[in-house]
């Protein structure tokens, strides 16, 4: 779609709703990504307390474990990008005109994405079996819970099949009360 104003197509920054102003005001969510940003680039911190440091080693299948964890992470992740086409924003207020996605990876739960975010961030904590690591991942859920609110609210606001959807499947993660909400 050209842009009126230089007959050029959108950028990914205009199109997501990214402002210089919604950095210093949050209008669009802007701190909910960086929060999840920050913590997500923090993985990349070495494990603590270091490994063997309270005199015995982690246990090699739980390391494993942790390790086939985040590849199922990132596949989920793949598939939950794939599905949302033109709905794809990391800012939690939807994109204007963008059709509800509610199928594929959606129609097993609504925030997929954040799912697997967090399925990786467990199989980080496992696999280096660190304490720091997995502080991050119950940051990552207190992050992820109250952005995916915000966006829950800000789609119920333009999609008024959003309830129904709301009402029958789960938000991130099924059974969890911070993570599965089917009313606000």
């Amino acid at each position: 779609m050209p842009n009126k104003k230089d007959g050029c197509a959108p950028n990914w920054r205009t199109a997501w709703g990214f402002t210089w102003a919604g950095w210093f005001d949050n209008r669009h969510g802007e701190w909910w990504l960086l929060a999840q940003l920050g913590l997500i680039t923090a993985h990349l911190l070495p494990p603590w307390p270091a490994p063997g440091a309270f005199g015995y080693a982690w246990p090699l299948p739980l390391a494993l474990g942790g390790a086939v964890l985040f590849l199922v992470g990132l596949t989920l992740a793949a598939q939950a990008f794939l599905g949302l086409g033109a709905s794809l924003t990391p800012l939690p207020d939807p994109i204007p005109g963008a059709p509800l996605v509610i199928s594929g990876a959606y129609g097993r739960c609504r925030h997929p994405l954040y799912q697997a975010v967090l399925l990786c961030s467990l199989g980080v904590a496992m696999a280096l079996g660190s304490l720091l690591h997995l502080g991050l991942l119950l940051g990552l859920a207190a992050v992820l819970g109250g952005k995916a609110r915000r966006e829950e609210r800000a789609l119920a606001a333009v999609h008024p099949s959003y309830l129904d959807y709301r009402r029958r499947t789960p938000a991130i993660i099924p059974h969890l009360p911070w993570l599965d909400w089917r009313v606000l």
